[in-house]
């Protein structure tokens, strides 16, 4: 009998390299939609037919029941949130309501559908913003910058509680950054991939960016989803974080992906004050030795192929764009 699997956020960047990856495991994906007026499959049409979306809302405890009761998956990934960090300052509640409560909504309906389901949380290196120790690990204490970070401390403790309260296997994999050519153009790696292509191409003569001192442990997405996966295969649930071990700052970035069109990206960037965070975080490294002893797990994609994988990404599909 194969597996059956539920991904909420299955449309995100993160989503759409689960499902992948679970179907080359021969697992049955599913994914949760939200109804809109303008769905967007772009990151999961190349398997549209082997997956099988399902209506729901992390918003509406109800049609998440109803869909756990319809699919009785094996496991559960909720990938689904409000993810962007500067967008949480600007929607405080919603962000909190659909990161921080739809983990309880989803984590309930679990518990009454069948608490033998697997469960998987998506929580976030921001849970450590003001971080209080260098590189951060599972124990490292929480100081979240942003109400994203907030949102996600809470749906990190209340995976913790129904794990401990129900006995659920409720296992949370702090994520640090990971990108890939998948990843939304409002995230600062994409931002920077994407607009050194649209120079190079004569689209664009700049680049507005906001602190390039900041730094941050950037992966590869395909490389994390498979931590995802590894986590729920263990006999005991826990929490895992999920990191490179390196940090570089965002003139690295600029640097190796300006550098893979042969330009030089100090001519075509200027800081800008509206893309500075109100509170930034300080320096976010993770410590993911745990990861490495208990599942076996680690990257594959180093920092540098990762910028020039998006980069090539970008640079192609404005080259098609450009000749339709």
């Amino acid at each position: 009998m194969k597996k059956r699997a539920l991904i909420t956020g299955i449309t995100g960047q993160d989503g759409s390299y689960l499902a992948e990856f679970l179907l080359t495991q021969g697992y049955d994906v599913y994914g949760l939609v939200r109804r809109t007026s303008t769905l967007n499959f772009e990151r999961i049409r190349h398997i549209q037919e082997q997956i099988t979306l399902v209506p729901g809302d992390m918003l509406d405890q109800t049609s998440l029941t109803v869909t756990l009761s319809q699919v009785q998956p094996d496991e559960v990934y909720n990938l689904a949130a409000q993810s962007f960090v500067q967008t949480s300052w600007n929607q405080p509640v919603f962000t909190g309501d659909v990161t921080a409560l739809g983990v309880t909504r989803l984590l309930d309906a679990i518990r009454t559908v069948n608490p033998e389901i697997r469960f998987y949380q998506a929580s976030s290196s921001e849970m450590f913003g003001k971080v209080r120790e260098v590189p951060q690990k599972e124990t490292t204490p929480f100081y979240p910058r942003s109400p994203y970070g907030v949102a996600k401390v809470y749906g990190h403790w209340i995976t913790v509680n129904y794990r401990e309260s129900y006995n659920m296997h409720a296992t949370s994999g702090i994520l640090f950054n990971h990108e890939s050519p998948r990843r939304g153009l409002e995230f600062v790696t994409r931002k920077v991939t994407y607009h050194a292509a649209r120079i190079k191409l004569g689209l664009d003569q700049e680049l507005r960016i906001g602190n390039t001192d900041a730094r941050r442990d950037w992966g590869f997405a395909g490389d994390y989803v498979r931590a995802m996966w590894l986590m729920l295969q263990q006999d005991t649930p826990d929490d895992y974080v999920v990191a490179t071990g390196e940090t570089h700052a965002v003139s690295e970035l600029l640097d190796v992906a300006f550098s893979c069109l042969d330009l030089d990206w100090r001519k075509y960037t200027v800081q800008d004050e509206k893309f500075m965070r109100p509170a930034e975080v300080d320096l976010l490294v993770g410590d993911p030795s745990k990861a490495g002893r208990a599942l076996g797990w680690e990257p594959e994609v180093t920092f540098e192929k990762l910028v020039q994988m998006m980069v090539e990404s970008d640079l192609q599909t404005l080259k098609n764009t450009l000749k339709a």
